[in-house]
């Protein structure tokens, strides 16, 4: 019986060799071909079926090693100053509110916001299982102790402005009210602030804050933590190795992160090409040309900061004329200068709002388009309408304030090669019109101090951060004509001051962009300033780091709001077998 079953069980191979024994040889040879070609091609079958039919998912893994220039001094959310520094901030820290991959603002360490009719109190209940990555729990308290820590007067954090007279009620352990003197509805991008835990600094004295080695050794509640702080032989910091942080929910699939600092961005390149690093925010446009596109990809987002020639009609009578101010504008190439300045990282706009970051005013843009035939021919017809003449050597002329006037101008710009740059390439087209043109350059310090407080300037070449919710009040207001108020080109319309005031209480989105696009209108009608460019982020990634799409960044260290996301590791599995991950 058991040689009966031994037997049935293997037939049908026992059958196939006892049928091809028996045959003659030339006979065993095509059987056995014929099988081989049977076999292989089902085999075949089953990796075509497989690759079809499963996809891939990420999984934990992997270590993503990344090269900065520059070191940070604080790793701290209410003093971090430097990129360095906002980097680490960024992944040791989270605040009550996160990015999602769309860059709106998400619930991080809050469970519910809710905004008072009068858009004055935030109501705010936070998670309770939320833990520092020493174990201590968070609570009310630590976020109190953060806000109490900016808003002192003593140590000068670079975020107390947006803080000034707000006030916050401890109402339990995770539950509290944040309120505003003045309804703005902005404000609540500064709940993204990373919290500090209050037992770790409560103990130090102001004076202390910014010297404490919390400030290098930082614990928080973000994705990942601090597992060593790398030093060199002075004692100086060269890295940080990061680990993901598991106690939170909702971890990161990079494992670990290590960040090597560099003094500059030849290093950086160097460390680049030797594949020591894997990824790096540091590069200039210039420098982005030279990395290896099949090694590395190369991720760009729009940067909320636009580029513009302010015009300070106060200090001169060329700019108080109109058909002069809608020349110079005319004869501004912006692709030409995207290409020549920054070798294509950046986005061209004739409007004040940056691109990418609202729905995009199809009328300008086009007019825009037809523009850019023919500027000289377009901007010499703007200027004799408006009364202009060439004199003998070919500049133009004419009687401003009763005296004849030639359209000379001086630009003055910060001491670095962007601006430098864009001063020359800018200085050059007008050039070609027939305009005198005269560049000034000032170290950053003298730049602010000397020129943007007092006003002291004819064109001001500079970069607006107007971030990600639009506020353009601060630099297009009456009230911030003069310093420390950002409106530079010391503009005054009462149309303006009114939207910009309305904005600032609109919650809805539709509204507010309606109103950000009549305020665009007047700008642009009024030639207060000349709108260049935005620049672009180039981030460089190792191809084998998958890095989903992160939309409306406003500063680099923004790149990491998905990280938990990112994955350099991955397995292929059945559909059924991905939806239980």
């Amino acid at each position: 019986m058991s040689l009966l079953k031994k037997t049935s069980r293997f037939s049908i191979p026992l059958l196939y060799f006892s049928f091809i024994h028996r045959r003659k040889i030339s006979d065993r040879i095509v059987y056995n071909l014929v099988l081989s070609v049977f076999l292989v091609s089902s085999l075949f079958s089953v990796l075509i079926l497989n690759d079809s039919y499963t996809t891939s998912i990420p999984t934990s893994g992997g270590t993503l090693v990344e090269g900065i220039v520059g070191t940070p001094r604080f790793v701290n959310p209410v003093l971090a100053i430097n990129r360095a520094d906002h980097d680490m901030v960024a992944l040791i820290y989270s605040g009550l509110l996160k990015l999602d991959a769309q860059g709106n603002l998400v619930n991080d360490i809050a469970e519910s916001i809710t905004v008072s009719e009068d858009a004055k109190t935030y109501h705010i209940q936070i998670r309770n299982d939320v833990y520092f990555h020493n174990g201590q729990q968070l609570k009310v308290r630590d976020i109190a102790f953060t806000i109490a820590l900016i808003q002192n007067p003593e140590l000068k954090s670079p975020l107390r402005g947006n803080w000034d007279g707000v006030k916050v009620e401890e109402i339990g352990e995770f539950e509290l009210n944040i309120i505003l003197e003045e309804a703005y509805m902005p404000f609540i991008e500064n709940l993204l602030v990373g919290i500090l835990p209050r037992e770790l600094w409560d103990g130090l004295s102001i004076e202390q804050v910014a010297f404490s080695q919390n400030n290098t050794q930082p614990i928080g509640t973000g994705p990942y933590q601090v597992t060593e702080v790398v030093r060199n032989k002075s004692g100086l910091i060269d890295g940080y190795n990061l680990s993901a942080f598991t106690s939170q929910g909702d971890t990161p699939n990079i494992s670990k992160l290590a960040f090597n600092f560099y003094q500059n961005e030849e290093e950086l390149l160097v460390a680049l090409s030797n594949k020591e690093i894997k990824s790096t925010p540091s590069l200039s446009p210039e420098n982005l040309a030279l990395v290896d596109t099949a090694l590395y990809q190369i991720i760009e987002n729009p940067i909320p900061r636009t580029f513009a020639m302010y015009f300070n009609q106060n200090k001169s009578a060329v700019l108080r004329d109109k058909s002069a101010r809608s020349a110079l504008e005319t004869m501004i190439d912006r692709d030409q200068l995207i290409a020549q300045v920054l070798h294509g990282h950046g986005i061209p706009t004739d409007s004040p709002v940056p691109p990418g970051f609202i729905e995009v005013n199809s009328n300008d843009s086009k007019e825009v388009q037809a523009l850019s035939v023919e500027k000289k021919t377009i901007a010499e017809k703007i200027l004799i309408d408006g009364g202009w003449r060439k004199n003998e050597v070919g500049i133009w002329e004419k009687v401003l304030d009763g005296e004849k006037t030639s359209l000379s101008l001086s630009i003055t710009t910060a001491n670095t090669p962007l601006f430098d740059k864009t001063a020359a390439a800018v200085a050059n087209m007008w050039k070609a019109l027939g305009v005198e043109v005269t560049v000034s350059q000032f170290e950053q310090t003298d730049l602010v101090q000397t020129i943007i407080r007092p006003r002291d300037f004819e064109i001001l070449l500079y970069g607006a951060d107007i971030g990600r919710q639009i506020d353009l009040y601060p630099f297009w207001h009456s009230s911030q004509k003069n310093d420390p108020g950002l409106n530079i080109a010391q503009y005054t319309n009462i149309d303006v001051d009114a939207l910009l005031e309305k904005i600032r209480i609109t919650a809805d989105a539709t509204e507010k962009t309606k109103i950000i696009h009549d305020i665009e209108n007047i700008l642009q009608k009024d030639t207060p300033a000349v709108f260049l460019f935005v620049p672009t982020f180039g981030y460089v990634v190792d191809s084998q780091v998958r890095i989903p799409p992160q939309l409306h960044i406003s500063r680099q260290s923004e790149r990491f709001a998905g990280i938990r996301t990112w994955h350099m590791e991955s397995d292929d599995v059945w559909p059924m077998f991905s939806e239980k991950q």
